[in-house]
Parts: structure tokens; C-alpha cells; sequence
């Protein structure tokens, strides 16, 4: 950091609370886009563009756009050939997951410099908790330190809330996109926010939106001042937290250090509906094979085996089990997944989206493990040839050692282009800072 942006005034004693907090919410905006816009500004910059999976096939759903596709009308989860019948000039791009990653470790690494207190809550936004922080100056010039150095050293636009709380800090940096930096008080709840309808809460979504309207609540104003027992009585404990967020209260501290994996897992859309069980199979043992490379590399084993699936029609349905040993093994975990669809789906009905989920994780070295007579003979062999696949995949690539069980052209078998593939858990990137 440069000299200046160290300079504080002499004192900021008055811009931070005797009591309370200060909370900043960093907010990338159009990561995906605003990253392949830093890496070849001369074919993206100040252009209208898209990053969706499918984009040869014009089938792929956008992902995320820049700001500039959004002017000519192209959203977050429109398909890639209505965008462009919106605007054909529109530059569809491929994802390219290593990328974000490598820019989500890089704005995140400038965040921390500020405070350790840093909670990152998915790739491309975090909040910091900066309220011992005054040694780098008022809330407002760390957040524009943040920003310049974000744009200056990256090439990123990001957005920032300052409150004296997450959720305000989260609603504040909504406020003023792209490139914005917002102060959210409670004294201003009523002002800034009770005007706004019910779903521009953070965290209420369509549903309980349409919940509270029934009752004729429609704005965030209108749910500050409701009934707390008529909301508990509509909605359990949630009604609470719907009042209190309404009028600005929320007491969730900035999580600095994340407790370890309680699940690893990745599901895969299927670009057809796919009913053969030889296809669900393929599908199985993919995604088997790219979770239990993660389970290892978090060296951690998995207790419990979780399937998903989704329908055509979008319904979704999970189904798990325990299994009698520990594993990282992803043979066995393919095994347990291809009994669960059987048992619970079964070949011949249709199905749009595959998953599966490694559950209940305890760290390797603390695991004890009951082994029968054959299998102590068989592990050592196992696990050793296991760990030589591994280092053969990390020197040359995921494809170094496949089955011909893997082979096809589904997303599935994409999962092993670190380029490409994203996951269900992208904070597996969110590594410690110091």
C-alpha cells in the first residue's frame, strides 16, 4: 500500500461507535464479466457481454452480464438465444472458473490487509467487521482505499456498503452500482428503506414475499411496524427476524474464520432429460470422481452419502444415507450414489440435474477406522495407488487418468476442466489469508 493511503487523520476517534460495530460489505460487481473485461480490455471493455455455459449451443442460461448488456435489456438468467434476438451483438463468453478464482483470492487478499476480521460469503463478495480498524482512517476512506486499490490493481469495479451491521452493510452496497460506496444508519432505515417492497429485503425471498402480501404487507416499512405474533404465528422463529430486519437489527457477527467443510458436493445440469440408467451412471461416476478429489484435498473423510436430483418439471428431491465406514474413496461413494437412484428413482423416468453430496466429514487424521481382515490387507495398496492418481492429476491434469465410464459429452464430463467446471461449494477457493 502506498504511503498516503496510510495517513489517517490524526483523529478518527468521532467516525467510529463507542458501542457497536462497523461493517463494510464488499461487492464485485458483474465479477465474471468485470474479470475477462481486466484480462483483455480491447475485446471487452465498455462492451455488452454475457458469461453462460452453453453458449455454442445457444441454450446456455447468462449467468451474469456487464452493465452494459443490462442497459439493452439482457438479465441474469435469460437464455443465450432470447438475449440475443435482445441484442445481437452480444458477446457470449465461456466460463472460466480458475479465473474468478484467482481474481476472488486477489480483491480478497487487498480486504484483509485492512482487518482480519474478514468473511467471505461466496466468490465475489465479502464483509469485514473494520470497527478496530482506525489506524487506516474514517469507514469511508477504508472503503475508498479498498475500491481504488480494487480498480487500480485488478481492474475491478466493486460496490461497498458501511453500516453497523451485515445486513445493513449488504442492503447499503445495493444501493450505488457499479462503483459505489454507501453509509446505511439506522437512522435511516425509515427513510431509505421502508419505502421499498418486502422482497428487496435481503433474505426474503418470492415466496415469503408473497406470504406477507396476502396479509397486506407490502412494503419493508409496513413489515417494521406489523404484529410480531402475527408473524411467529405465520412463520415460527422467522417472524422475528423478518420485524427485526424491517426496522435494521441484526446481530450476526463477521465470521473470520469459517468452521471446517461440514459438506463437499456438485451438481451437474443435464443439457437433455436423461432417463437410461448407463447415462445416470456416467453421470454418478463424473461427479464422484471430482468430489472425492476434494474431499482428499481437504484431507477429510465422508460419513454420509446425499443424491440429488431435479425433474423436468423442476422439482427437486434429495435422498441420503450413512455409510458403516468412513470414506474418501470415490468408487465408493459412486457405489452408494448409484443404490440410492435405484432405491428411491429407479431407470425409465426422466431427469434433468444429478448431484451428489458428501456428508457428515471428520479430518483424516482424526478418524479411527474399523477394517475387516481383507480390507487392512487391501487399504494400504488402495490408498497408495489412490494418492499416485492424484499426483499424476495435479502435474498433468484431471485428465491424466480417466475410466472409459467417464467418456461423454454431457457437463458432466467437464467437471474435470478446472476452466469450466464452477462448484456448488466456490468457496473451496476462500483459503486463509495470512
Amino acid at each position: 500500500m502506498k504511503s498516503s493511503d496510510s495517513n489517517p487523520p490524526t483523529d478518527v476517534s468521532g467516525y467510529y461507535p463507542a458501542a457497536g460495530r462497523v461493517i463494510l460489505h464488499v461487492d464485485m460487481n458483474a465479477f465474471y464479466c468485470s474479470v475477462h473485461e481486466a484480462e483483455e480490455p480491447e475485446l471487452y471493455r465498455g462492451k455488452a457481454t454475457a458469461v453462460a455455459g452453453s453458449s455454442e449451443l445457444r441454450k446456455g442460461v447468462i449467468v451474469t452480464c456487464s452493465y452494459t448488456a443490462r442497459s439493452r435489456g439482457i438479465s441474469t438468467g435469460m437464455v443465450v438465444h432470447q438475449a440475443m434476438k435482445k441484442c445481437p451483438d452480444l458477446i457470449v463468453i465461456r466460463p472460466d472458473f480458475h479465473l474468478y478464482r484467482q481474481y476472488s483470492r486477489a480483491f480478497m487478499q487487498i480486504a484483509y490487509s485492512y482487518t482480519p476480521l474478514l468473511e467471505a460469503t461466496s466468490i465475489d463478495e465479502c464483509y469485514l467487521d473494520i470497527t478496530g480498524s482506525k489506524q487506516f482512517g474514517t469507514p469511508i476512506k477504508i472503503a475508498e482505499q479498498i475500491q481504488q486499490r480494487i480498480r487500480e490493481e485488478l481492474g475491478l469495479p466493486c460496490s461497498i456498503g458501511i453500516a453497523p451491521n451485515k445486513l445493513l452493510a449488504k442492503m447499503a452496497s445495493d444501493l450505488k452500482k457499479p462503483n459505489g460506496i454507501s453509509i446505511l444508519r439506522m437512522r435511516d432505515v425509515p427513510r431509505v428503506l421502508w419505502h421499498r417492497p418486502c422482497n428487496e429485503m435481503f433474505g426474503i425471498g418470492k415466496k415469503t414475499a408473497e406470504k406477507l402480501q396476502k396479509l397486506g404487507i407490502e412494503t419493508i416499512g409496513q413489515l417494521a411496524k406489523s404484529d410480531e405474533k402475527m408473524l411467529t404465528d405465520l412463520f415460527g422463529i422467522n417472524g422475528t427476524w423478518l420485524k427485526n430486519s424491517a426496522n435494521g437489527i441484526h446481530h450476526s457477527p463477521v465470521v473470520a474464520e469459517r468452521e471446517a467443510n461440514k459438506s463437499i458436493g456438485h451438481t451437474t445440469t443435464l443439457p437433455a432429460d436423461v432417463s437410461a440408467m448407463s447415462d445416470i451412471h456416467r453421470v454418478f461416476l463424473n461427479i464422484s470422481d471430482q468430489v472425492a478429489r476434494r474431499l482428499r484435498k481437504h484431507e477429510m473423510l465422508s460419513q454420509g452419502i446425499q443424491i440429488t436430483i431435479r425433474t423436468p418439471d423442476m422439482r427437486t428431491i434429495t435422498r441420503s444415507r450413512l455409510i458403516e465406514v468412513p470414506t474418501e474413496d470415490a468408487v465408493v461413494i459412486y457405489r452408494e450414489a448409484c443404490k440410492l437412484f435405484a432405491k428411491h428413482w429407479g431407470e425409465g423416468k426422466p431427469v434433468r440435474m444429478l448431484g451428489i453430496t458428501l456428508q457428515n466429514l471428520i479430518p483424516l487424521e482424526e478418524s479411527a477406522v474399523q477394517m475387516d481382515l481383507f480390507e487392512y490387507e487391501q487399504k494400504p495398496k488402495k490408498e497408495s495407488l489412490i494418492r499416485i492418481m492424484d499426483q499424476l492429476r495435479d502435474k498433468f491434469g484431471e485428465n491424466a487418468v480417466v475410466t472409459a465410464g467417464m467418456l461423454g459429452d454431457d457437463p458432466s464430463a467437464l467437471l474435470r476442466n478446472h476452466k469450466v467446471r464452477g462448484t456448488s461449494l466456490q468457496k473451496d477457493n476462500l483459503q486463509s489469508f495470512d
